[in-house]
């Protein structure tokens, strides 16, 4: 009798993420695997990594080792953004048998297939991030009570800290119709929410469509009780969009919007395309049509150029606006971006 080849899934980082892991074991089990938890040692184990921090490389070569003690007979396969910015480094660390970069990940069970001749050193397989240009739908379903459907992938902004245009590519969305059908499809299997993700969402374009005509196309679906949008940049966040939310019964008022810091230099060293004066407009306007809306923002503590003043700027701004949580990130150089390469550096224990 045949043995059924196992394989456990385990995802760092963003929802995004969760959405992609969900498709590509979906993709495994239409193959012949059998989804298993990475307790069960499986043959195959799956890590979707992030690299928004240093932090998250560590996590991942922890968790390689973990995998490697739980099965060391397991084929280890990285995936993810960490995959794609350092595929040698992962590649090198012991016990990893492939590693696929943004592109190829999607052809998993293939490369998987290949695997099966004879393993031997870890094996990397990345194209350049430029040649990465079609949009490859995802969704989770089956896992969670909500789901997370996949809009848009990839980002054109550059900010000087951030590592994501060079992990995911430049900005591309899904076209309407086929979200549709998956938002659908999630509904069929009893799921209720769905959380609308992607890394800039506010950026959603396909064939003359925007944001706007998403949501409201997704707002007429039957079977969802509720659309949740993750996280939209400021400047993104229109009144258009922010009216629509205050009128719909099924897209629930919370905004996530990224702040980063509340130093209008700061901002404008970071290459974010707003400053802290749009930033209250956006916080106020929901507030002034939704004042039981919930606000989230992002701050990075320690960027380059942060002394006591633009420290204190922040944090008088957030004092003043009426957001609801922060989801506050010591900053971390990370490679080849423009913040890495700027001279006034904070020392560690100072970001802190």
């Amino acid at each position: 009798m045949r043995h059924t080849r196992t394989v456990a899934f385990h995802t760092m980082g963003c929802k995004l993420n969760f959405s992609e892991s969900s498709t590509l074991a979906r993709s495994l089990e239409e193959a012949g695997y059998a989804l298993v938890r990475p307790e069960d040692g499986p043959d195959v184990f799956v890590l979707n990594t992030c690299s928004v921090t240093e932090n998250a490389d560590k996590e991942c070569r922890r968790l390689v080792r973990r995998f490697h003690a739980l099965n060391p007979s397991a084929c280890i396969v990285v995936v993810g953004c960490y995959a794609q910015l350092k595929p040698a480094d992962i590649a090198a660390i012991p016990g990893v048998d492939l590693v696929l970069g943004a592109g190829e990940k999607f052809d998993l069970a293939v490369h998987l297939k290949e695997l099966e001749g004879g393993r031997g050193a870890g094996r990397a397989i990345r194209g350049p991030i430029k040649a990465v240009r079609d949009f490859r739908p995802s969704f989770s379903a089956g896992d969670r009570t909500r789901a997370f459907l996949k809009v848009q992938d990839g980002c054109d902004y550059f900010c000087s800290f951030c590592t994501i245009p060079l992990a995911r590519g430049r900005s591309r969305s899904g076209s309407i119709g086929p979200i549709l059908a998956q938002a659908r499809a999630i509904a069929e299997k009893g799921i209720r929410e769905i959380v609308l993700t992607g890394v800039n969402i506010g950026d959603y374009r396909n064939d003359g469509a925007g944001f706007l005509d998403l949501i409201t196309a997704l707002d007429g679906v039957d079977g969802i009780s509720r659309f949740r949008i993750s996280s939209i940049e400021p400047n993104l966040c229109s009144d258009a969009v922010i009216h629509f939310v205050a009128e719909s019964r099924r897209f629930a008022p919370h905004f996530h919007l990224p702040l980063q810091s509340g130093s209008d230099a700061l901002l404008q060293r970071m290459r974010r395309r707003y400053d802290t004066s749009l930033y209250a407009d956006r916080v106020q306007e929901i507030k002034r049509l939704m004042p039981h809306a919930c606000i989230g923002a992002d701050v990075i503590t320690g960027t380059p150029g942060e002394g006591e003043t633009e420290f204190d700027q922040t944090r008088a701004f957030i004092e003043q606006i009426p957001v609801d949580h922060l989801h506050v990130f010591t900053y971390s150089e990370r490679t080849n971006t423009t913040a890495q390469r700027m001279s006034d550096s904070v020392p560690m224990e100072v970001r802190r």
